[in-house]
């Protein structure tokens, strides 16, 4: 009987060291793809420079298929997007994301953020780097998607895996 509850409490102990382990990875992906998109491109107003940092987390989340980074990233990019003037609205889509642990759901909200995201971008004045809009013309039922990225490559956040490279880049947003 001893040694069952021995059991029991080191398969715990070691199911919990595993969660604490993919928390602090998720954590540092977050970081990792932080640093990566503020050092390709650069926007002289840092508030949207933040905002696409953001996104593009979320971006990625969506990308692994990852439910709970996926809402993570949505609530840290609500809160730039509701600081920012006139993107109370596209925070309120955001804020859906992040309140959905659903991932069907969190990429329908994520093709109307996307669609507000590009207007923001293409109005934003990029010191360095590039970033790109590419789209998907599967998702959405075949009505297709859009979203952007600091990669020329594509990463498909509407299929992650099961398509991760379907779609083409349709614009390039570049540095004056």
């Amino acid at each position: 009987m001893k040694q069952i509850f021995g059991i029991a409490i080191l398969l715990t102990f070691i199911a919990c060291n595993q969660s604490e382990k993919k928390s602090a990875d998720q954590n540092d992906s977050s970081q990792a793809d932080s640093i990566s998109v503020s050092s390709q491109v650069s926007i002289k107003d840092k508030k949207k420079e933040d905002i696409l940092i953001k996104y593009v987390n979320l971006k990625n989340a969506l990308v692994k298929s990852d439910e709970k980074l996926t809402q993570k990233n949505a609530a840290d990019l609500q809160k730039s997007l509701a600081d920012f003037e006139g993107c109370e609205p596209t925070a309120e889509i955001a804020g859906k994301i992040a309140s959905s642990g659903n991932l069907i759901d969190q990429r329908k909200g994520f093709t109307i953020l996307s669609s507000d995201l590009i207007a923001l971008m293409k109005n934003a004045e990029i010191e360095k780097g590039t970033i790109f809009v590419q789209h998907c013309p599967m998702a959405n039922k075949g009505d297709g998607g859009d979203w952007l990225s600091t990669e020329k490559e594509i990463r498909n956040p509407y299929y992650g895996k099961e398509m991760l490279e379907c779609g083409r880049v349709t614009e390039e947003l570049k540095a004056n």
